[in-house]
């Protein structure tokens, strides 16, 4: 997935999926494996976005008659 001499991903997820994959060959890796990998790495790159965003708006409470 990466060169030894290349920095490492800032993704940890990515980090941890290349220290696994060098350890479990691919023909004992289970159906969805790839998938998983993504998912995870997809969570992840959203939690280290800190972009700043504008809070959804609060909603409007009913009046009750």
């Amino acid at each position: 997935m990466a060169d030894s001499d290349s920095e490492p991903p800032a993704n940890p997820v990515t980090r941890a999926r290349i220290e696994v994959e060098a350890q479990i060959p691919p023909e004992r890796r289970g159906p969805g494996w790839d998938r998983h990998w993504r998912e995870l790495e997809h969570y992840a790159a959203e939690a280290m976005d800190w972009t700043v965003q504008s809070p959804p708006p609060s909603p409007k409470k009913k009046r009750q008659n």
